[in-house]
């Protein structure tokens, strides 16, 4: 199934070969650190900091506030185990968010790119 109009050049994915990722944190420096670390590793194409949000969230029994910054990851589901591993690694929290959703479609170009600069191939 393609797409027309206006977006002659997206592709659907069907098996979910790319994906974004989220995550959050507590503090700019660590979203930051996070986000260099995994593109430097190659487990991530490109991320995006996002943030201060507000998030209200249930923990150790009690509903907390907080501001966090949302950490954006543009991967391939091959890379995806490395970048969790990566991401708990660097992380503070007890219980880090690593969310994945695939990408269901998008250029055609900027899918190319992600693969090429999760694997090293340019």
């Amino acid at each position: 199934m393609g797409f027309g109009g206006h977006a002659g050049d997206m592709r659907q994915q069907g098996e979910g070969e790319h994906l974004q990722v989220h995550t959050t944190t507590d503090s700019r420096e660590l979203a930051q650190k996070i986000a260099r670390s995994t593109v430097e590793a190659r487990l991530a194409a490109c991320a995006q900091v996002v943030g201060p949000i507000a998030s209200t969230y249930r923990w150790q029994g009690f509903v907390e506030q907080a501001d966090e910054w949302l950490v954006l990851l543009k991967t391939t589901r091959e890379r995806f185990d490395g970048l969790a591993d990566h991401i708990r690694g660097e992380h503070t929290y007890e219980t880090p968010e690593i969310l994945a959703f695939p990408v269901a479609a998008g250029s055609e170009d900027y899918l190319r790119w992600i693969s090429a600069e999760t694997t090293g191939v340019s």
